[in-house]
């Protein structure tokens, strides 16, 4: 039962201002080519080249299918192969080496891809981005549009708290469509608005990732229209409450059609009465999948925390630094002013070091992730916010240079290393300022924190 609307809108159903800013994509040869510059001509030609060298390479080369994807049958698992998803999805789930779905995955695809709402309680790490993005991606291969489209209307809706995150997000999503012919774009504040506009002009788009003022101003200036949405996700829904931004979501919602005409998918850190008073507002009947954080990503990350002095925190991270093994690491701070401290001060001991934070222009985070990625920086000092969105396998470390005064924080940190089945470590420093915080940490992961002086060869004590 996947909900669809009952009448897709032609080109006459739409307001004249909107048909004449925005016309249809794949409007008549003349008007499309009176668009052209002499560039673009070139470009399309060239572009012709490599599809017909592409799709002289696919009739050579043997059709993928399922076959050639054999994943053993597991008693309490849940295989992607269960799921009677596309083969197109199967194919870019085969390339990622996804085998068995994660608790929330197991829980919530079997009722999403049937069209009906969740509310997913889940942190960062549990695959809950994997989870709507095979929602949304299976249903649009199963029911494609086959009328006139418009530039700025996508038929999904991804919105996150951070800048960092829509990017991973719709780079998760770039590489699930690998095999379709889907498009999705991101928009996010920090980035110059023209550069956004033409991609959305390009061609038709059929997923939006975007944080919630970039795309309220897009709206507004009559750039994306939302009437046709619909799969609606609000991704945590806890983080955007705490940085103040529900009032711009809740006016990006009264743009979409009816929570009846659309999928709602929420998912958040935590279910406060806040989040669940906001989700019994946006879904319809949802339900609701709980992963509780001792099942998180602590399972495989060996967590220490190290009872220290403030002035010892510097001396402690530069040794735990020269430790082998210590590959790819980050390093997180409650303060912005700290993380540029951080920076500065391992910089001046010779360590290649890279920062995120709010205060740091956006193209500039965007490259230092990427090289941080890439490896060719391997230790990262970052803010809560700004490392939301960092989703990268193989750190083998993570550092929480102050105890985080959210509990909710802590898990998400330790959730960048252990990933992807891999094992990684978690230092915690808990100095005489915040050794206080550690009660709620346990609370909510229900188990003590073994605290220890650090050893000698991290911090020698004469």
């Amino acid at each position: 039962m996947i909900k669809r609307f009952f009448s897709k809108k032609t080109p006459a159903d739409k307001p004249a201002k909107k048909a004449q800013a925005k016309p249809p994509q794949g409007g008549s040869k003349k008007a499309s080519e009176s668009k052209r510059t002499s560039s673009g001509q070139k470009h399309s030609t060239g572009a012709s080249k490599a599809s017909q060298h592409r799709n002289r390479a696919a009739h050579n080369k043997k059709p993928w299918d399922i076959s050639q994807f054999v994943v053993a049958e597991e008693e309490g698992r849940t295989r992607f192969h269960d799921l009677n998803l596309r083969v197109e999805l199967m194919h870019a789930i085969a390339d990622l080496k996804y085998e068995y779905c994660s608790p929330i995955q197991a829980q919530s695809l079997p009722d999403t891809l049937q069209g009906f709402d969740v509310i997913g309680k889940g942190q960062t790490g549990t695959g809950k981005t994997a989870a709507f993005l095979l929602t949304i991606i299976n249903d649009m291969l199963n029911n494609p549009l086959t009328d006139e489209r418009y530039s700025g209307e996508p038929r999904a809706l991804i919105i996150a708290p951070t800048r960092e995150l829509v990017a991973q997000i719709a780079d998760d999503a770039a590489k699930l469509m690998k095999y379709t012919d889907l498009k999705v774009i991101s928009m996010i504040g920090g980035v110059e608005y023209d550069k956004q506009l033409k991609k959305i002009e390009r061609s038709a788009v059929d997923i939006i990732v975007a944080t919630p003022g970039r795309l309220l101003d897009a709206n507004k200036r009559g750039d994306i229209h939302l009437d046709m949405v619909e799969v609606m996700v609000i991704d945590e829904a806890d983080r955007m409450l705490d940085m103040g931004f529900i009032p711009d979501v809740k006016r990006i919602i009264s743009r979409t059609p009816p929570k009846n005409n659309r999928q709602t998918l929420l998912f958040s850190a935590t279910f406060t009465p806040d989040v669940l008073n906001l989700a019994s507002q946006w879904t319809n009947d949802p339900t609701v999948v709980e992963i509780e954080p001792d099942h998180v990503a602590t399972d495989t990350v060996e967590q220490k925390v190290f009872l220290v002095e403030s002035r010892e925190k510097l001396p402690l991270l530069k040794n735990i630094l020269r430790q082998p093994g210590v590959d790819s690491i980050i390093i997180f701070a409650n303060r912005r002013d700290t993380t540029r401290w951080l920076e500065e001060r391992l910089k001046k001991s010779g360590f290649n070091v890279g920062m995120l934070s709010g205060e740091v222009p956006q193209n500039k985070r965007t490259r230092t992730l990427e090289l941080f990625k890439k490896g060719d920086i391997s230790i990262l000092v970052a803010t809560d916010v700004a490392g939301r969105g960092i989703h990268v396998d193989g750190i083998s470390h993570v550092v929480n240079f102050d105890v985080p005064e959210d509990p909710e924080d802590y898990v998400h940190r330790i959730g960048r290393t252990g990933r992807a089945g891999k094992t990684g470590v978690a230092y915690t420093f808990a100095g005489e300022t915040d050794v206080f915080l550690l009660p709620d940490l346990e609370k909510l992961l229900g188990e003590k924190l073994v605290c220890q002086q650090p050893p000698d060869e991290l911090l020698p004590r004469h």
